[in-house]
C-alpha cells in the first residue's frame, strides 16, 4: 500500500488515474451502501418514515462525509471544508441547472417548503461563516452546534412529512423495496462492501487530490471545492436529473436544498468534531463568497414565480461554469 501511495504522490499521471478510479469506486460503493442500509433497516422493521427521511439522506451523503472526515483526520482541513462547501455549489449550480434544463415541463415549487429550507440554509451558511471568520477555525464545539442544528432540521422534516407535505418519488419507492429482494446475508455483505469501498476510495481521493493540487500549484481548498466536490456529488446530480426527467422536479429541488443543509451542518460539523478545521484568512475570503453568491442566485431564481425552468437552469449552469473557470484560472490560493 505504501508503494501505491508513493506512486500517486510522485507522479501526476498516476494521481489522475487513481482519482478517476476512486470516483468510480465511490459512486458504486455509495449505491451498495444505500441498498444495504435500507435493506437492513427494513429487515429490522425500522419505520418507513425514518428510512425515507433520515436513513436515505444520511446514506446518500456518505461520500461527502467520508471524504471530509478522512481529510480532517489526515490533517487537511482545507480539503474537508472545501469539499463540503464545494458540494453545495455543485448541487446548486450543476444539479439544479441540469434539472431545470432537462425537465419535461416547468417545475412548480411549494412556497412553504422553499421558504422553510431556504431560510434555514441561509441561517446555517451565515453561522458557519461567523464560526470560521472569528478565529479562522471551526472548533469541535462549533461543529457540535452545526450537528445539533442538523438534528433540528430532521425534526422539521418529520413534522412536515406527518403534515403530508412530502410525497415519495418512484426512485424512493424502489429504494424502500430493496429489502424485499435481498436475503439477510446479502444485505449485510452489501452494506459492508459499500462501506469499505467508500472508506478506501475516500482515502485515495484525498491522497490523489492533494498530489494534483501540488502539481498545479493550487491549494487543497481549491481542488476540494471543484474536482473533489464534483466527484462526491455525482449521486445527487444523477438523482436530480432523473427526477426532473420523470416529472418529479419539485422533489428534486427539495432534495438539493436538503443536501445543502446536510453538507454544511452534517458533513462540515461532523468533520470538525473529528478534528478542528483551521483555514487561512485568504482561503476564508475566497471560499465563502463563492458559496454565498451561487446559493443566493439559486434561491432568488427559485423565488421568482416559485418555479424552475430551462432559462433558470441555463443561468445556474453558466454561473457554475464561470465559478470553475475563476477557481482554476485566477485562484489566489496557489501554494
Amino acid at each position: 500500500m505504501s508503494a501505491v501511495h508513493g506512486l500517486i504522490e510522485g507522479h501526476l499521471g498516476a494521481a489522475w488515474v487513481a482519482i478517476i478510479l476512486s470516483f468510480a469506486v465511490l459512486a458504486r460503493s455509495a449505491s451498495l451502501f444505500v441498498d444495504g442500509s435500507i435493506g437492513l433497516a427494513r429487515r429490522l422493521r425500522i419505520p418507513k418514515l425514518v428510512i425515507g427521511i433520515v436513513l436515505v439522506s444520511l446514506a446518500t451523503t456518505a461520500p461527502e462525509l467520508s471524504v471530509s472526515l478522512m481529510s480532517a483526520l489526515k490533517g487537511k482541513p482545507e480539503m474537508a471544508l472545501g469539499n463540503a462547501m464545494g458540494s453545495v455549489i455543485c448541487d446548486d449550480g450543476l444539479a439544479l441547472g441540469l434539472a431545470g434544463l432537462l425537465t419535461v415541463s416547468v417545475i412548480a415549487l411549494d412556497p412553504r417548503i422553499l421558504k422553510t429550507s431556504g431560510l434555514f440554509l441561509i441561517l446555517v451558511q451565515a453561522l458557519l461563516f461567523l464560526f470560521v471568520a472569528f478565529d479562522s477555525t471551526l472548533d469541535r464545539w462549533e461543529g457540535a452546534v452545526l450537528v445539533a442544528l442538523f438534528a433540528g432540521y430532521l425534526a422539521i422534516l418529520f413534522r412536515q412529512h406527518r403534515q403530508g407535505k412530502f410525497k415519495e418519488t418512484a426512485d424512493l419507492e424502489a429504494a424502500l423495496n430493496t429489502g424485499e429482494a435481498m436475503g439477510k446475508g446479502r444485505m449485510i455483505a452489501t452494506f459492508a462492501l459499500g462501506l469499505a469501498g467508500i472508506i478506501l476510495a475516500s482515502e485515495f481521493i484525498v491522497l490523489s487530490a492533494s498530489s494534483i493540487a501540488r502539481s498545479f500549484n493550487i491549494s487543497d481548498a481549491v481542488i476540494a471545492m471543484t474536482l473533489v466536490a464534483l466527484g462526491t456529488s455525482i449521486p445527487e446530480v444523477a438523482t436530480c436529473v432523473v427526477a426532473a426527467r420523470k416529472g418529479e422536479g419539485a422533489m428534486a429541488v427539495g432534495n438539493i436544498l436538503g443536501a445543502d443543509i446536510m453538507n454544511i451542518c452534517w458533513v462540515a460539523g461532523a468533520s470538525a468534531l473529528a478534528n478542528p478545521l483551521t483555514l487561512s484568512r485568504r482561503e476564508i475570503g475566497f471560499m465563502f463568497p463563492a458559496m454565498f453568491l451561487i446559493v443566493a442566485v439559486m434561491l432568488i431564481l427559485l423565488r421568482i414565480g416559485y418555479s424552475l425552468n430551462r432559462v433558470k437552469g441555463a443561468i445556474l449552469l453558466v454561473l457554475y461554469a464561470v465559478y470553475l473557470a475563476v477557481f482554476f484560472m485566477f485562484s489566489p490560493m496557489g501554494q
